[in-house]
């Protein structure tokens, strides 16, 4: 059954179905799993291992974890669609609110950095932003600036680095968001 018949039969009272629906969610994710790589299944697992221990805490703060604007983390990013980060990567804290941050995924893929804008050019792929060499970071970085969202802080593994907000290229990436947001 698709989700959305399984969604209509909620309605209808969920008790009976349930183990039918547990069944039929298992499957596919068995078969889903099989049809992964080992590194795929790996990063799944690790993240849905992440969704149960994390998914009732209200931030970082309860892991003792604290997070501040400009900070670059190691992220559970979570399941992802075609062309969505997912699983676990870097990300930039662009602004907080109420336990989440708005983060922009960062990048260690030398290809992506190749193809990104390069701010000092004016050229390049625009949902992408070199970031170069950040200390803290082991690989030249580039942002995902077309996956940026705000997340509950307590996805958030660690913090690996940080840039100052202060800072002109910190300002010129809060300005990208925004140009990508409002073209």
């Amino acid at each position: 059954m698709e989700p959305k018949e399984w969604m209509k039969h909620k309605q209808q009272g969920m008790k009976y179905q349930m183990d039918e629906l547990m069944k039929e969610s298992q499957t596919l994710e068995t078969h889903m799993l099989q049809s992964l790589s080992a590194s795929e299944e790996y990063d799944y697992l690790v993240s849905k291992m992440n969704f149960c221990q994390r998914k009732e805490l209200n931030s970082s703060l309860d892991l003792g974890v604290r997070v501040h604007i400009g900070d670059i983390c190691f992220v559970d990013y979570g399941l992802a669609y075609i062309l969505e980060i997912g699983y676990l990567h870097f990300g930039l804290i662009l602004a907080m609110q109420h336990g989440k941050a708005f983060i922009v995924p960062v990048s260690g893929n030398y290809r992506a950095y190749l193809q990104a804008y390069a701010p000092d050019h004016k050229q390049g792929k625009r949902h992408l932003m070199r970031l170069g060499c950040i200390p803290g970071m082991n690989k030249v970085s580039v942002l995902y600036m077309n996956d940026a969202k705000w997340i509950n802080t307590a996805r958030i593994i660690d913090v690996k680095a940080h840039l100052d907000p202060q800072e002109k290229l910190f300002q010129e990436i809060k300005g990208r968001i925004v140009e990508l947001i409002v073209s």
